[in-house]
C-alpha cells in the first residue's frame, strides 16, 4: 500500500510539473516505458499463457479504478488547498492595496495642504517685499525732499548771514552819517 501511495505521490508531482511546464517532447525513459507496454500488449495477444491474466483483469481494473479514485481525490485536495491559498493571498493583497490606497490619499491630501501653505507663505513674502520696496521708495522720496529742504535752508542761511552783515554795515554807516550831520549842524 505504501508503495502505491508513493507512486501516486510521484505521479501527481510529475503530473503537476507537466501541467506547469510547456509541452515538450517525451523523455527517453517515457519512450522506453511506452515501448515496453506495447511489446507486452503485442506479446500478450499471441501468448496462450497470458489467458490466465484475462481472469485477473476485473481485479486489476478494480485496482486501477481505486488508484485513479485516490489520485483524483488527492489532486482535488491539492487543487482546493492551492485555491484556498490563492484566495487567502488575493484577500491579503486586496486589503494591503486598500491600506496603501488610503495612505496614498492621505499623503496626497497632506501634499495639497503643504502646497497651499507654501503658496500662502510665498504670497505673504511677496507682499512683504512689495510693501518693503514701496516703503523704501517712500523713504527715499522723503529723504530727497529733506535733503532739498536742507540745501534750501543752507542757502537761506548764507543769504541771512550776508543780509545781517549788510545790515550791520548799513547801521554802522548810518551811525557815522548821523555823527557827521550832527557835527555839521552844530
Amino acid at each position: 500500500m505504501s508503495s502505491v501511495y508513493t507512486r501516486s505521490k510521484e505521479f501527481t508531482r510529475s503530473r503537476k510539473s507537466q501541467s506547469d511546464s510547456p509541452p515538450a517532447s517525451p523523455s527517453p525513459t517515457a519512450k522506453t516505458l511506452r515501448h515496453e507496454r506495447l511489446s507486452r500488449l503485442e506479446s500478450g495477444g499471441s501468448n496462450p499463457a497470458t489467458s490466465d491474466s484475462y481472469s485477473d483483469r476485473p481485479s486489476a481494473r478494480a485496482r486501477r479504478e481505486a488508484r485513479e479514485a485516490r489520485l483524483a481525490s488527492l489532486t482535488s485536495r491539492v487543487e482546493e488547498d492551492s485555491n484556498r491559498d490563492y484566495k487567502k493571498l488575493y484577500e491579503s493583497a486586496l486589503t494591503e492595496n486598500q491600506k496603501l490606497k488610503t495612505k496614498l490619499q492621505e499623503a496626497q491630501l497632506e501634499l495639497a495642504d503643504v502646497k497651499s501653505k507654501l503658496e500662502k507663505m510665498a504670497q505673504q513674502k511677496q507682499e512683504k517685499t512689495s510693501d518693503r520696496s514701496s516703503m523704501l521708495e517712500m523713504e527715499k522720496r522723503e529723504r530727497r525732499a529733506l535733503e532739498r529742504k536742507m540745501s534750501e535752508m543752507e542757502e537761506e542761511m548764507k543769504v541771512l548771514t550776508e543780509l545781517k552783515s549788510d545790515n550791520q554795515r548799513l547801521k554802522d554807516e548810518n551811525g557815522a552819517l548821523i555823527r557827521v550831520i550832527s557835527k555839521l549842524s552844530k
